[in-house]
């Protein structure tokens, strides 16, 4: 090696192999401690990223709040949930009730260090983040403290669920909400909080017959409940 470089060969060779791919060969060897050292590995990995976007989109809706208003950044919170759904979240039916239910809890598993407990009656499939993996975890890393910087709404409107001082990381839950209201005539699912007041820990709920949904979670985002047919 010469006297001038940093990493051997094999070293610059282990920099550039994913993190999954060290695992699954590891798996393949049937080094299984190694292979879970590496998953924990990756979790973290992926992890630091994730907060880094998550921060990232709470740091440009505040500036856009604080500059702008509410109603310029629910403008700027639609078209980028508009982007995502074109791109990312695409809409792909599902006429399979529990495999529709199942593929959503198993997607919300991509949250970070979010421990969730899946619930079910005869009316609906509950389950509860506590804390919710971004936005509750932004709350409890100290994201609106004054030295950081992240508003909070101060107004109640329909992208705060009608709540005051609600976390701007938040509002993407009422507003696409609102959105799927709009293009589908109803929800899929339902979003609430611990004691009905925004905080770390979210509630989602699934009614199976949507004429159970009860009608405060249609007016706290500016909507009118449709008419059972």
């Amino acid at each position: 090696m010469s006297g001038n470089r940093l990493f051997t060969d094999e070293e610059l060779k282990d920099l550039s192999t994913r993190t999954i791919d060290k695992a699954k060969q590891a798996i393949d060897d049937g080094d299984l401690e190694k292979a879970k050292e590496l998953m924990d590995l990756q979790y973290k990995q992926f992890s630091n990223l994730h907060d880094g976007y998550m921060t990232w989109v709470s740091g440009l809706q505040t500036y856009i709040y604080n500059h702008y208003g509410v109603e310029i950044l629910e403008e700027a919170e639609r078209f980028a949930h508009e982007v995502e759904a074109r791109l990312v979240f695409k809409f792909k039916p599902q006429p399979d009730e529990k495999k529709r239910i199942a593929g959503f809890i198993k997607g919300m598993h991509g949250h970070v260090f979010q421990p969730m407990t899946v619930l079910e009656d005869d009316e609906k499939v509950t389950f509860i983040v506590n804390p919710c993996g971004s936005g509750g975890r932004l709350q409890e890393m100290g994201g609106y403290d004054p030295e950081i910087g992240l508003a909070k709404i101060k107004e109640s409107c329909n992208i705060t669920f009608q709540q005051e001082d609600f976390p701007i990381y938040c509002i993407h839950c009422p507003v696409m909400q609102a959105q799927e209201v709009e293009r589908f005539g109803n929800f899929s699912w339902v979003k609430g909080y611990k004691d009905d007041k925004v905080g770390p820990c979210c509630v989602y709920h699934y009614y199976k017959d949507k004429a159970d949904i009860p009608e405060k979670y249609y007016t706290e985002i500016g909507k009118e409940k449709p008419q059972a047919e």
